[in-house]
């Protein structure tokens, strides 16, 4: 009598991995984004660890989780992963404020973004 199994939100022959709260600016993150998507998870997972933009760490980090929940949850070769999708999303904004001249505050605003991960098992 208990709740229906939910539908799989990706195909069969995909993994997916989401992250929450990267202390970054979307359009930073997308910039990373762009480097990994259509590649092989292998060349992905080496160009990440290479980049030098501090946030392609904790990307490097979600795509291992992608990898690992393709292989373990839906039992995908490894070795045939592509990053089919590299989303990025805004997510909640920090406002702070800083004294400038004569009195008066200027605002920060100090992003934070989403991000989410498929990898596809390419054909042949």
């Amino acid at each position: 009598m208990g709740q229906q199994k939910n539908p799989r939100r990706v195909a069969e022959n995909e993994a997916r991995a989401y992250g929450k709260y990267f202390r970054t600016s979307p359009q930073k993150l997308n910039l990373v984004a762009q480097t990994i998507r259509g590649k092989n998870a292998g060349r992905a997972l080496v160009d990440l660890e290479f980049s030098k933009r501090r946030i392609a760490q904790d990307v490097r980090k979600l795509l291992q989780s992608a990898i690992a929940n393709a292989e373990n949850n839906h039992g995908l070769d490894v070795d045939r992963l592509v990053v089919s999708e590299a989303t990025v999303g805004k997510t909640v904004i920090m406002k702070r404020f800083m004294a400038r001249a004569r009195g008066r505050g200027a605002r920060i605003e100090k992003k934070i973004s989403n991000m989410t991960i498929v990898v596809k098992e390419a054909d042949a």
